[in-house]
C-alpha cells in the first residue's frame, strides 16, 4: 500500500509522499514521486498502484515530455497527456494482468504551476484516465493509497488559508497517524513544497530520526488532552455503571 497526500491552498501546495515498497513478504524503499522542473515548467506525479503499470506509464510520460514540453503551457494538458499514456498502457497490459488475477490499478496526485495557468493546481487521475481537479471549492486536500487513518485531522485542521508551513506540519501528523496505524507504509518520506507563482519545486526527504521528537511530542500530547478532556458529560453513564456493579 502507499501513502501520498497533496494538499492545495492559496500560498502553495505540499506533497508527501512514503517510500515503501512491498512484493510479496520483500520490502523495501523507494521514490514515489517524479518531479519535472524546467524554467517556467514545474510539476509533479505521486501514484498509488501495481508499480509495473506506474513505472511503464512514467516511462511513457516522460519521453512525451521530452519532445513536447513547450505544447503543456497549463497543467490540465499535462494532465491529459499523462491519462493518455496511462489508457495506452492499459490497452497493452491490463487484459494480461487479470489473466493473472490482477486489477490494473494506479491513482495519481498530479500538481504544479506551468507558464500559462493563472495559479497553481492540484489534480486526481484515475486508473480509467479521467481526472477531477482539487480546487477552491471543495476539499485542499487528496490522499491516494491507505487514505482512512490521515483524514480526521487534516479535516479538522487544513483550510484555504492554511500556510505551507501548517501544512506541512499537519501532513506530517496525517502521515504518522496512518504509519502507527498501518504496517504498509513508513519512513523516509519524500516532500515537494511548491509555493504560488514561484515555479520551483523544493524536494526534500525526511527519515524517522529526524522528526522522533515531533511524533513523540504529538502522541503525549493527545494522551495528555484526552486525560484533561471535560467529565460531566460521562457521569449518567458512570452512574449506570456502577448501578449494575450493586446488582452483580
Amino acid at each position: 500500500m502507499t501513502y501520498c497526500l497533496g494538499i492545495k491552498v492559496k500560498s502553495g501546495i505540499v506533497a508527501i509522499a512514503d517510500t515503501r515498497l512491498t512484493s510479496g513478504n520483500e520490502c523495501s524503499t523507494g521514490k514515489k514521486i517524479f518531479v519535472h522542473q524546467r524554467d517556467q515548467h514545474s510539476l509533479f506525479i505521486m501514484t498509488s498502484g501495481l508499480r509495473s503499470v506506474r513505472d511503464k506509464a512514467i516511462t511513457y510520460f516522460k519521453e512525451i515530455l521530452e519532445v513536447n514540453d513547450r505544447v503543456y503551457d497549463k497543467m490540465y494538458k499535462a494532465v491529459n497527456s499523462l491519462a493518455e499514456q496511462l489508457r495506452r498502457v492499459a490497452e497493452e497490459d491490463k487484459a494480461f494482468l487479470v489473466k493473472g488475477g490482477l486489477f490494473f490499478d494506479l491513482y495519481a496526485i498530479i500538481g504544479g504551476q506551468l507558464e500559462n495557468d493563472d495559479s497553481h493546481k492540484l489534480f486526481l487521475l484515475y486508473p480509467q484516465g479521467n481526472w477531477i481537479e482539487i480546487g477552491d471549492d471543495g476539499s485542499p486536500f487528496i490522499i491516494i493509497g491507505n487514505s482512512g487513518y490521515g483524514k480526521p485531522i487534516l479535516n479538522r485542521t487544513i483550510t484555504q488559508d492554511s500556510t505551507l508551513n501548517f501544512c506541512l506540519k499537519t501532513g506530517l501528523l496525517s502521515f504518522d497517524s496512518t504509519r502507527v496505524s498501518a504496517n504498509d507504509v513508513d519512513f523516509p518520506i519524500d516532500v515537494v513544497l511548491y509555493e504560488k507563482d514561484s515555479y520551483q519545486l523544493i524536494e526534500h526527504r525526511i527519515y524517522r530520526e529526524e522528526v522522533k521528537e515531533v511524533t513523540e511530542y504529538w502522541q503525549n500530547k493527545l494522551s495528555t488532552a484526552i486525560q484533561t478532556l471535560p467529565e460531566k458529560w460521562m457521569e449518567p453513564v458512570l452512574a449506570k455503571l456502577g448501578q449494575t456493579q450493586l446488582l452483580v
